[in-house]
């Protein structure tokens, strides 16, 4: 089962709000899309806000930006700054879904980094992707080798779906794709982690 939606590390919100600075919110001011209203600036209450949606979003958005890059120290940095740039300009009070809204800010985020570092990072087959008490530790790994496998696209719908819990129509806003196409690349994916999972079961079955 999913792995349960807990903040990527203990006690980084407090050094998030801390290390805010005129910098580094210049540098991901491209990294959010654009909400026509002013920004509203930083608040406490923006603050806690904020607070509360990284706690409940923070480990599944982690997870999207790893399934993306695969570099979880550069991916936590590119969750880091989305959420200091919301605590600054108050962008997500602004948004009417919060949730999707983020989404959307790290993966420009960890595309933005991409191009910057020009290079593809593999996906990281250790990420904690699944939580007690089902824990089947094979089977996990071969999963998860068998999501790095598939096509970008179809990877980002399966980990959006699944673990970022967002519909075929938020996924649609956030990738720029038809709902249909949302869902046409899911159950691609599907059909080929099927295939995938099948061969490998065959595969120890042969071996015994």
């Amino acid at each position: 089962m999913p792995a349960e939606n807990t903040p990527p590390s203990g006690g980084v919100f407090l050094s998030i709000r801390q290390e805010s600075s005129p910098e580094t919110d210049r540098s991901i001011d491209a990294d959010c899309p654009n909400i026509e209203n002013r920004p509203v600036g930083r608040t406490d209450r923006n603050a806690d806000e904020i607070e509360a949606l990284y706690r409940q979003h923070g480990a599944a958005l982690l997870l999207f930006a790893s399934a993306m890059s695969g570099d979880r120290a550069r991916d936590q940095d590119a969750v880091h700054q989305v959420f200091l740039k919301a605590i600054e300009n108050g962008s997500v009070s602004q948004a009417i879904n919060k949730k999707a809204y983020l989404f959307a800010c790290v993966r420009n985020a960890v595309l933005n980094d991409a191009k910057v570092q020009h290079r593809n990072m593999p996906l990281d087959v250790d990420s904690a992707w699944f939580s007690p008490p089902d824990r089947d530790y094979a089977g996990e790994q071969n999963l998860r080798r068998a999501i790095g496998e598939l096509p970008d696209d179809q990877r980002e719908v399966i980990v959006l779906h699944v673990w970022g819990e967002l519909t075929f129509s938020e996924i649609a806003d956030l990738l720029g794709v038809t709902s249909n196409t949302a869902a046409s690349r899911y159950r691609y994916a599907l059909a080929k982690l099927r295939g995938s999972m099948l061969a490998k079961e065959n595969s120890c079955a042969d071996s015994r």
